[in-house]
């Protein structure tokens, strides 16, 4: 049993680090027709969350769930409508969401472009994103078919990582 003491309240555990990224930095990848950068990943966090910002145009994400990660969501730009547990909700600039795991959700860009940070508690979900997607070469939204995955390989792959696409 790990005992707070007041001499270890607001102590980092060892293995963590304070850190912090510039407005432009962070791991940068084209993932399924967006612009994703993991801003904050499960290693810097010590696996307590994972931050990543979404850039995107108009599009749908498909009807899924996560099993592993709670979802949230916070809308910087775009008119976004999402579909959380059968409920449809319009959310624009500073908007906030939350999806708990295991409910079925999905958005869709109507007005883009659209900024969003997504936090994933807890972390890890990341690593489904760098499996599904590639190193982005520059800081834009990808083209066509760049980063985009064949459909069997992405069902695989997002079974792996606890995550189910519904429709």
């Amino acid at each position: 049993m790990n005992i707070q003491t007041s001499a270890n309240i607001g102590q980092l555990p060892p293995s963590l680090a304070a850190f912090s990224l510039a407005a432009d930095s962070g791991e940068r990848r084209w993932w399924l027709g967006s612009l994703a950068t993991i801003k904050a990943s499960s290693e810097q966090t010590g696996g307590q969350f994972a931050l990543i910002e979404i850039q995107e145009n108009e599009s749908e994400t498909p009807l899924h769930v996560h099993h592993r990660e709670d979802e949230a969501f916070w809308v910087i730009e775009g008119d976004i409508q999402f579909e959380v547990g059968g409920k449809t909700i319009e959310a624009g600039p500073g908007s906030f969401l939350f999806g708990p795991r295991g409910v079925p959700h999905r958005y869709k860009v109507r007005k883009g472009p659209a900024r969003m940070l997504y936090l994933f508690t807890p972390g890890g979900f990341e690593n489904l994103l760098r499996a599904t997607s590639e190193p982005a070469a520059e800081a834009r939204l990808p083209r066509e078919g760049e980063g985009v995955p064949d459909d069997d390989k992405l069902l695989e792959i997002v079974k792996r990582y606890g995550c189910e696409i519904l429709g």
